[in-house]
């Protein structure tokens, strides 16, 4: 007898005819939703609609839609114009159950199970692991914010048919906690996120709404007498230090004349006061009472996002630990430089370069440059290399380093930018938007949209089912464990 969803309204289908499509079931924040996870969903699953069928398990903490099924096929056709596009979310509270998934997988047949975001939000899909990838394989879009090699990721890994990962750290970090049980290259990817370039870019006198942006920026900057822009743009969270941001704008403002600190100001594009985080205003008049801090608190679309950045003079992001840090890829997206702390993702954006002129590769010797093992980066980006690390921790996380920057060394490298010419700025900046765009960096959403595919393909094209379980009875003899303590 076949479970059945609780609570489910259906949605009248007005999808095409079945296609010869691939269709792949995605677990993950629903891609309608503005957090970083919903917003990388929606990104490689429009940019791959001409070539597979999409089903999303859609969660949110509350969800508004909970226990809806919606068929998006028709507003994805208008956005995308693919014709046969495919899209359906089955909307749930947190990240669902087995009980769900498994009627999903009973109406819609996919061929393979994608899930993205921390695996331990989804123990219940490994508790069922084996049992699923006797039928379809199950691909994990990845990400490990930092060392030391995180050992007790090993089941989640070693369950998963292939292993996408969103920066070069996170995949050697991948094939090295399975060192005891390799899996074969083709399974181990990189596949960083990648920034819709038709949203974000330098905005010219050519384009449609110039007009409108100078307006803005005029504004902005006419309003709050600033010819110096530093933009953070972040969720106001511990990892992300935004105290930290603050005070090292205010040692940076301290450096400067009177008169040039009054034209600069620090622009924070997030929630003011989260418990997650801290009170920003209570920090800023604490810390920072006699210079520019601005808050941009609601959301905004796209278009007033990319104003943003491109109306700042910098960009800056000195989480301690961070797996990709998506502000730092739309501001090179575009073309405004960059201030980055050396950890996680972050590394990859300054583009660190080795003896031979090559982009670092990270290994089992090398496993990261935080400690400055290499120094020369692309002109683009401003490292900052952290001046400690701690080992942090938790009962299922039990260590990840938390590397942290010098508020004093993060002032020198705002200052750095802030001295340069403004013509400067802009021709590094620009150089950071080429890269981005291109094939190497693989940052653009267009980039990112063909290495899924190019990974799915492989994935479907090699994956083997997994074999049954054999049962056998054992019987265990009564044994009295004598008193001792754990070594």
């Amino acid at each position: 007898m076949a479970i059945q969803l609780p609570k489910l309204r259906k949605v009248e289908s007005t999808a095409p005819k079945k296609t010869n499509k691939k269709k792949i079931l995605l677990l993950s924040d629903d891609l309608r939703m503005h957090s970083g996870i919903g917003t990388m969903s929606k990104e490689f699953v429009y940019g791959t609609l001409d070539k597979y069928e999409w089903v999303q398990l859609g969660g949110a903490v509350k969800h508004p839609d909970k226990d809806k099924i919606l068929d998006l096929n028709e507003s994805a056709q208008k956005e995308t114009g693919i014709k046969d596009a495919y899209l359906k979310i089955y909307a749930t509270d947190g990240y669902g159950n087995s009980q769900i998934l498994k009627e999903i997988i009973r109406r819609e047949n996919p061929d393979a199970i994608l899930h993205f975001t921390d695996p331990r939000y989804w123990q219940w899909l490994y508790n069922i692991e084996h049992e699923l990838r006797q039928q379809i394989p199950l691909i994990y879009y990845n990400i490990w914010d930092d060392l030391p090699y995180p050992h007790w990721n090993e089941p989640f890994y070693e369950s998963c048919d292939m292993l996408m990962n969103i920066s070069r750290q996170t995949n050697n970090i991948v094939k090295n906690v399975l060192q005891k049980y390799p899996k074969p290259d083709w399974a181990i990817q990189w596949v960083p996120h990648g920034i819709n370039e038709k949203k974000f870019f330098p905005i010219t006198d050519l384009h449609p709404f110039s007009d409108e942006y100078n307006e803005f920026q005029n504004n902005f900057k006419k309003t709050n007498d600033v010819d110096f822009i530093v933009f953070w743009n972040n969720r106001n969270i511990r990892r992300k230090q935004p105290g930290d941001v603050i005070l090292a704008y205010k040692t940076f403002c301290d450096k400067l004349p009177k008169e040039k600190s009054n034209k600069c100001c620090l622009l924070m594009h997030t929630q003011i006061s989260d418990p997650n985080g801290t009170d920003l205003i209570a920090v800023k008049e604490a810390i920072c009472p006699d210079y520019k801090v601005l808050f941009s608190d609601k959301p905004v679309e796209p278009k007033f996002m990319n104003f943003y950045y491109n109306m700042a003079d910098i960009t800056i992001n000195i989480a301690s630990n961070e797996g990709f840090g998506l502000s730092h890829a739309e501001s090179l997206m575009t073309g405004t430089p960059i201030v980055n702390n050396v950890t996680g993702g972050l590394q990859d954006g300054c583009r660190f370069e080795d003896e031979d002129g090559k982009w670092i590769e990270f290994t089992t010797d090398f496993p990261t440059n935080h400690d400055a093992t290499y120094k020369k980066h692309a002109k683009w980006a401003k490292p900052v290399f952290p001046s400690n690390r701690s080992l942090q921790g938790s009962p299922l996380t039990p260590y990840i380093f938390d590397d942290r920057c010098d508020f004093r060394d993060i002032a020198e490298a705002i200052k750095y930018w802030h001295d340069m010419s403004k013509e400067e700025r802009i021709e590094c900046g620009l150089e950071g938007h080429e890269w981005a765009c291109g094939n190497e960096s693989n940052f653009s959403a267009r980039r990112m949209s063909e290495r899924f595919i190019e990974c799915i393909d492989k994935c479907l094209e090699k994956w083997t089912p997994r074999k049954k379980f054999t049962m056998f009875k054992i019987e265990q003899k009564t044994k009295i464990e004598k008193p001792g303590v754990i070594v």
